[in-house]
C-alpha cells in the first residue's frame, strides 16, 4: 500500500508461508542410505529445529507461548510453536518487498500465531536416490509478512527444489469501515529473496492475485555431484556409473520441481 491504513481496532489480516524444502542424495548400498537417514535425524533433530523456529521468532519479533517438539521413530522430527504478538510502534511495520535478513543478520521485528515444521526423510527402494523434506509453516496476524523469513530458512537447509505458497486470509477494516483484503503490495514471493539466492535457482511463480495467493517454485542450477553422493567420493566412481547416478538425481529434482513422474 502506497500509505499507512489508518484502521477500525485491530489488523485481522492472517498471513501464512507455506514451503516444503527438499534435500537430494544418492546413497548406493543399503548401508549407506541408513547412514543418510541417520546423519539427516541427527542434522535436523527436534533440538536443531527449535534452535531455527526460535530464530525465526526473533526475525518477525515475537514472543515464544509455548514448544512443543518431537522425535520420532524411526525417522522424522516435527517441532511447533505458539508466539505472541506484541504492537508495533510508528514505523516499525516493514511489509516492502524485499529481502529477508541470512542467517548471520538475524534482526527483531514483529508479529504472531505460529511456526511450525516436519521432518521427512524417505528413500527410492531400488534407485539409490533418498530425499529429505522439511515442511515448514509460518502464520502471522497483524501487520508484517512472514516472507521475512524465507532468506534464512533457505539457507539453514541444504535447498536443493523449495515450494513455496503465501497466502493472505481475512479482511481488516479501516476507519471508515472500508474491508482491505491485503495490506501490502506484492506481485512475486521472489522479490523477497537476496539476488544470489534468485541467481542461484531456476524459479517459476504461479500466482492468483484477486485471490491474494502467491507460488514460487525454486530449483538449484548448479550441480556437483560430489554434493549429491554419499559415503564415496565422485571422483572415485567410473564415468559411466557417475553419469548415471547424476541422471537419476537430475530427474528426482525435476519430477519435484514440476510435481509429476518423468517417464
Amino acid at each position: 500500500m502506497e500509505s499507512k491504513l489508518q484502521l477500525h481496532g485491530f489488523n485481522n489480516l492472517t498471513k501464512s508461508l507455506s514451503f516444503n524444502i527438499y534435500d537430494i542424495c544418492y546413497a548406493q548400498t543399503e548401508e549407506q542410505r541408513e547412514a543418510y537417514i541417520d546423519y539427516i535425524d541427527e542434522m535436523y533433530n527436534a533440538e536443531r529445529l527449535t534452535q531455527i523456529l526460535t530464530d525465526v521468532v526473533k526475525i518477525i519479533g515475537a514472543n515464544v507461548l509455548n514448544i512443543a517438539r518431537q522425535d520420532y521413530e524411526p525417522h522424522g522430527a516435527s517441532v511447533t510453536m505458539l508466539i505472541a504478538e506484541h504492537e508495533l510502534t510508528d514505523g516499525e511495520a516493514n511489509n516492502e518487498e524485499s529481502p529477508g535478513p541470512l542467517p548471520d543478520t538475524i534482526v527483531a521485528h514483529l508479529d504472531k500465531s505460529h511456526v511450525t515444521v516436519h521432518t521427512y526423510p524417505e528413500s527410492h527402494p531400488h534407485d539409490g536416490v533418498s530425499t529429505f523434506r522439511a515442511d515448514i509453516d509460518v502464520s502471522t496476524c497483524g501487520l508484517i509478512s512472514p516472507l521475512k523469513v524465507l532468506n534464512y530458512l533457505i539457507h539453514s537447509f541444504d535447498s536443493d527444489v523449495v515450494t513455496v505458497d503465501y497466502r493472505v486470509r481475512g479482511f481488516t477494516r479501516d476507519v471508515d469501515g472500508t474491508k482491505h483484503y491485503i495490506d501490502h503490495d506484492i506481485n512475486s514471493i521472489q522479490n523477497y529473496l537476496t539476488e544470489d539466492t534468485r541467481n542461484a535457482y531456476q524459479t517459476i511463480d504461479v500466482n492468483v492475485y484477486q485471490e491474494n495467493l502467491f507460488h514460487t517454485k525454486m530449483m538449484l542450477k548448479n550441480f556437483d555431484l560430489d554434493n549429491y553422493v554419499f559415503g564415496v567420493n565422485a571422483t572415485d566412481l567410473d564415468p559411466a556409473e557417475a553419469q548415471s547416478i547424476e541422471d537419476r538425481l537430475r530427474r528426482e529434482m525435476l519430477e519435484i520441481f514440476y510435481s509429476r513422474n518423468v517417464e
